[in-house]
């Protein structure tokens, strides 16, 4: 496996891709397995991806991305949705680790009475979702790069168009579509900032 450093440095957007090439559904399973294991606040999980994985389907989100190219000939597309009620999900998280004897009901309900009160307030559900399924999202994109494919993030998409068409439940928030393949020709590389512009210190 490449190292990690070298796996960050290397990775670059992809906008053109070999729409010849295809991509196993196990091999997408394997990782967005991986991009699972990316923290999220309180181990909820606040994501869920929905798998654009033919030709066909593909087409018909082309549209919603405005016509980019890429999504048509990319070997799949992710749509990375953050999840509104993660809150939901506190008993599937937290069960097996009371059953297993690793928390005790009464941390298990400390937890969930701090889950609760934070998605009561009005800006907390949309905050967390966006937040940590972007976490997901680029976990994803580096473990694609692990194994040899690249990625692209988009944000210029419809994301009530791709609600409609797709059937996505009002409990999921589409956060951003990441394209994957293996391009044409080598990514453009970036310039980036330098880091001391970007770094505050604080003694």
């Amino acid at each position: 496996m490449p190292d990690f450093f070298e796996v960050a440095a290397s990775r670059r957007s992809a906008k053109v891709y070999n729409p010849e090439i295809t991509i196993s559904e196990e091999e997408l399973k394997e990782l967005l397995q991986v991009a699972g294991r990316a923290p999220s606040a309180w181990n909820l999980q606040q994501w869920h991806f929905l798998v654009f994985h033919s030709k066909e389907v593909q087409e018909r989100l082309l549209p919603i991305a405005y016509n980019q190219q890429q999504v048509a000939d990319a070997s799949a597309v992710i749509c990375v949705l953050g999840d509104l009620e993660g809150n939901k999900n506190i008993d599937p998280v937290f069960n097996p680790s009371v059953e297993a004897g690793q928390m005790t009901p009464e941390l298990k309900e400390i937890l969930a009475g701090q889950i609760n009160g934070a998605y009561q307030r009005p800006e907390y559900p949309r905050d967390a979702a966006v937040l940590n399924s972007s976490l997901a999202a680029m976990q994803f994109m580096l473990a694609a790069k692990a194994a040899g494919w690249d990625t692209c993030p988009i944000g210029g998409f419809n994301p009530s168009a791709l609600k409609e068409e797709f059937q996505v439940p009002d409990r999921y928030l589409p956060t951003m579509l990441i394209t994957i393949g293996k391009p044409l020709s080598e990514p453009r590389a970036t310039d980036r900032l330098p880091v001391d512009e970007l770094i505050t210190i604080i003694k």
